[in-house]
């Protein structure tokens, strides 16, 4: 506790530091520059504004209510990072998120680690840390990294090294972006994963996606189902799904038990059950706050 309380003193000195417009710090080599880049610092929420570079342009208010009750409980477990703009002015270049659940709760100040870059900087940092840091949904990702390529002419084996992402991972996800853009907002807003996005690219004509993710939906098919039709319409051209009679349905006491699952856990629980009665519960989360939240309600119903 007594480590906590020296941490949060010191970034009171530092943002002290950053109020005396005699000794205004615009650079890495002005006085005191070494005392405030690189630590945290407690910023005026006022002082801070939205970075246009954010990747990230869809925030669920849900999500963001979610995170707001974790913050107001436990605090921000990670600072978001800035960059400084002039006296006193600072622009954002990862933890929105985190920047806006705190203004919705009203907090004053919020921790953050101070940078100093250009505009081509700021973007290439924004991009890479939310890549690296953020819940970015599939599609967001792929706009990063294809943003990555068309603004900072970097090659997928650049930003393999920046992102610490195999190559071959980095192709998967560009190559979701030759999705029908309802398919892509559909991957966006959860109606499917990743792994659906990725059977359904195998389908050159964006008629026949749209065809297979309606059945997809329709019919509530998994990866692996997906992944059999596909094959089949690339056998048969024909777009088949198995009856409902043959796809396994949850048992009574399973559905009721969602609705208890998802209230308590304040998400949308999956539960997957095969024919011989073995399942499994999926419960998902929007950050290491959320993480952090869903863990400690779980370790209270012990």
């Amino acid at each position: 506790m007594a480590k906590a309380t020296k941490k949060q003193a010191l970034g009171r000195g530092l943002s002290a530091l950053l109020k005396d417009p005699d000794n205004d710090i615009q650079s890495v080599q002005d006085k005191n520059a070494d005392k405030v880049i690189g630590n945290i610092v407690e910023l005026d929420v006022t002082t801070i504004e939205v970075n246009p570079f954010q990747p990230r342009t869809n925030f669920s208010e849900e999500s963001l209510r979610e995170l707001a009750s974790s913050i107001k409980e436990l605090g921000i477990i990670q600072p978001i990072t800035v960059r400084k703009l002039g006296f006193d002015k600072y622009q954002l270049v990862s933890g929105e998120r985190r920047y806006r659940a705190s203004k919705l709760i009203g907090l004053d100040t919020i921790p953050a680690y101070i940078r100093i870059a250009n505009d081509q900087e700021s973007l290439e940092m924004a991009l890479v840390e939310n890549i690296q840091r953020q819940d970015l949904d599939p599609i967001e990702i792929a706009l990063s990294y294809q943003r990555l390529i068309d603004e900072i002419q970097l090659t997928q084996e650049q930003m393999s090294d920046r992102v610490g992402k195999k190559r071959s991972t980095i192709a998967n996800y560009l190559r979701l972006l030759k999705l029908d853009p309802i398919i892509q907002t559909g991957m966006r807003d959860g109606f499917i994963s990743m792994g659906h996005g990725r059977a359904i690219i195998n389908i050159e004509d964006t008629a026949i996606q749209l065809d297979i993710y309606k059945k997809i939906l329709a019919n509530k098919l998994s990866v692996r189902e997906t992944e059999t039709l596909v094959r089949t319409f690339n056998d048969t051209k024909e777009v088949k799904v198995l009856p409902k009679s043959d796809i396994p349905e949850a048992p009574k006491f399973i559905k009721k038990g969602i609705t208890t699952f998802s209230e308590y856990f304040g998400h949308k629980i999956d539960v997957k059950v095969s024919k011989n009665g073995k399942g499994k519960i999926t419960i998902p989360f929007h950050s290491e706050e959320d993480f952090n939240r869903i863990k400690k309600l779980i370790e209270g119903a012990k």
